[in-house]
């Protein structure tokens, strides 16, 4: 028995050694895979998968390999409680990853903070969502994303201040996204004084957007901030060039996928949005890394990533959550969360360097700081400010 326990012993030291794992650690990925926010949720799922993929082939965590368990949430709330449930009772995942749409997240995360199991959401940036259990003794929701909090000043900054346009229009879509963004955009605008002279609504899947613009136009417009989620951005760049009528479009951040690049063409140049990330080739060394690496593992079309900002945010979820798994040395929710509020070791992102990026006060790690501008030119995003093409560190 004696020489049978040591064999064993000696096997599996062996088995560690050449790269052979002690245990799994399942990590949930919940995005919309397929529908109008597709090109987010892939290039989210994406990110992540690049990330695991490099963490795993560099030893794991505290020699543990991640396992990614992906469900495609259509972008439908009861999709995403459905999953979320699964997950949680039925997979084990010790934190989930990801949540592109605002609705979908609130929604579901609620299961996740009864179930004390972290949530990082990726992508979605509804201000409230960090926010959502103010009243819990611990919050196990997080966040890499720039919330609409950050972004609606800056494109509120963008249109009033820097460009003098006060007559402004917004036109968001029905979603929880569209409408919580939209409530924020108005506060921004009281903060300089400016009521919008039109605000109109508008539904996903619709395709003519004239009798919106055509109140905007009538209204006196200068401009048009949005907020939305999907192709519909499109339409309305479209739908101002069939009315003859050009004004500046300055929008969230959604304004960068190639849903909107790809179907406006020629009529989206210009269009005007807070980014984290913009996929260029004068870069940093990490950028130029994950950049390299995404194209030869994914081989997007033309080269361009459909949602840069999504797959940054993803693999950097990936990390932080990573760090805080290794600091703990758990897998235990409480530890996790305890980790990531006050992370020890700085952590080398494509976004940013994230050093102490939360707190137990605040779960956000993008600040205002850490958002540049970008724009649409003939069909790709660039820096509206040269000097932002360098990131901050954190």
């Amino acid at each position: 028995m004696n020489i049978r326990r040591h064999i064993f012993a000696v096997a599996a030291t062996a088995m560690l050694s050449t790269g052979a794992y002690a245990a799994d650690i399942k990590l949930g990925v919940s995005g919309p895979f397929t529908g109008g926010s597709a090109s987010m949720g892939v290039s989210m799922r994406d990110g992540v998968r690049l990330a695991a993929k490099e963490i795993n082939a560099a030893g794991g965590i505290n020699g543990n390999k991640i396992v990614l368990v992906e469900r495609d949430d259509e972008a439908k709330n009861e999709r995403g409680v459905q999953i979320a449930q699964e997950l949680i009772n039925n997979e084990k995942v010790v934190a989930t990853l990801g949540y592109i749409n605002t609705g979908v997240a609130l929604a579901s995360q609620r299961f996740y903070q009864d179930a004390k199991i972290p949530v990082m959401n990726n992508v979605a940036t509804g201000s409230i969502l960090t926010k959502q259990f103010p009243n819990a003794p611990e919050n196990y929701v997080f966040r890499n994303a720039a919330p609409d909090n950050i972004q609606a000043p800056l494109i509120a900054k963008e249109a009033v201040e820097k460009r003098g346009l006060k007559k402004v229009a917004i036109l968001a879509d029905s979603t929880n996204y569209g409408q919580l963004g939209r409530e924020d955009l108005e506060k921004a605008l009281k903060g300089y004084g400016v009521t919008p002279v039109a605000v109109e609504k508008f539904n996903i899947g619709d395709v003519d957007m004239t009798s919106q613009l055509l109140k905007a136009k009538n209204a006196g417009a200068e401009v048009i901030l949005t907020y939305a989620i999907g192709p519909e951005l499109a339409q309305i760049a479209n739908g101002m060039a069939k009315l003859g009528w050009k004004k500046p479009m300055i929008g969230s951040w959604t304004l960068s996928m190639a849903s909107f690049i790809d179907t406006a063409g020629k009529n989206g140049n210009g269009a005007t949005m807070p980014q984290t990330y913009i996929q260029t080739p004068s870069t940093t060394a990490k950028r130029k890394a994950f950049q390299a690496a995404y194209l030869a593992e994914f081989k997007p079309k033309n080269n361009n990533i459909a949602s840069p900002v999504s797959a940054a945010q993803g693999y950097d979820s990936v990390y932080l959550l990573a760090a805080a798994i290794k600091q703990a040395n758990s897998t235990e929710g409480p530890k996790i969360v305890a980790a990531l509020q006050d992370l020890k070791t700085p952590v080398d992102g494509v976004v940013i360097t994230y050093n102490k990026p939360f707190s137990a006060t605040d779960h956000d790690a993008i600040k205002m700081k850490d958002v540049v501008m970008g724009v649409v030119e003939n069909g790709r995003v660039e820096f509206l400010n040269a000097e932002d093409a360098t990131p901050k560190k954190k």
